[in-house]
């Protein structure tokens, strides 16, 4: 229940929860053969989750500081500090626009296909589908970060993901349980032994930036601390 409450707590999770809900609402009363539409919106979330982290999440740091402050807040601040449960999850400036983007791409496209149906269509491969499997993301991937009892299948998403973030972060893009396959189809997996045979990527936790790159400094002073990221904990990251 705490990891549910903490899921809730943030915006755009809740807000994505309650999109579920009504496309999953949609989708009981609707035709039956909308079911059949709700894998297409799982596979094409999986693919969505690795592309967006790789992709945008990870794009070369920006020198203009306000486009670096707002991958910083979107990704980088969660490398910094990954313990800050704030920083966990997608936040709303990302995550809105995309729902909004992709319902309406659903809708198109299935008013093309089937007309009358277009948003019949929206909440079983969008809403159902896609934010389904984007909920089940932030969930592993909230629970990766904290220290609690795991499952199995949990704990084995912990140790890939653990592996992005402190030991080489071009690898291991993907959080959702078997999107480690688009990883390895995608040249991005590495082996437990390969990795332990390389080096520990420099500037980690930094994405590879010094961590007193002035960029940093100004975007942990203004956003990691109204995060809740304590005074001490910043200076401790600048070293």
């Amino acid at each position: 229940m705490e990891r549910i409450r903490l899921m809730l707590s943030h915006r755009a999770v809740a807000i994505l929860a309650a999109a579920f809900v009504l496309g999953l609402a949609a989708t009981l009363t609707g035709p039956v053969w909308l079911w059949a539409l709700v894998p297409v919106g799982v596979g094409l979330q999986m693919l969505n989750e690795y592309a967006m982290h790789r992709f945008l999440f990870h794009l070369p740091p920006p020198r203009e500081q306000w486009k670096f402050d707002l991958l910083y807040r979107a990704h980088y601040g969660h490398h910094d500090f990954p313990t800050c449960p704030s920083l966990f999850f997608v936040p709303a400036f990302v995550a809105l626009p995309m729902l909004a983007l992709h319902v309406l791409a659903a809708a198109l496209v299935g008013e093309l296909l089937l007309p009358g149906m277009g948003w019949r269509v929206a909440a079983a491969v969008t809403l159902t589908g896609g934010v389904g499997t984007f909920l089940v993301y932030e969930w592993f991937h909230m629970t990766a970060h904290l220290p609690v009892r795991r499952s199995r299948l949990e704990q084995h998403v912990t140790t890939m993901h653990n592996q992005h973030h402190f030991r080489d972060f071009t690898r291991w893009f993907h959080v959702s349980p078997g999107g480690e396959v688009i990883d390895r189809a995608l040249g991005t997996a590495i082996s437990r032994d390969a990795l332990k045979a390389k080096s520990r990527a420099e500037f980690i936790r930094t994405l590879g930036l010094r961590p007193d790159d002035p960029r940093l400094l100004s975007a942990r002073a203004r956003i990691a601390q109204a995060h809740g990221v304590s005074a001490a904990e910043i200076a401790r990251a600048a070293t």
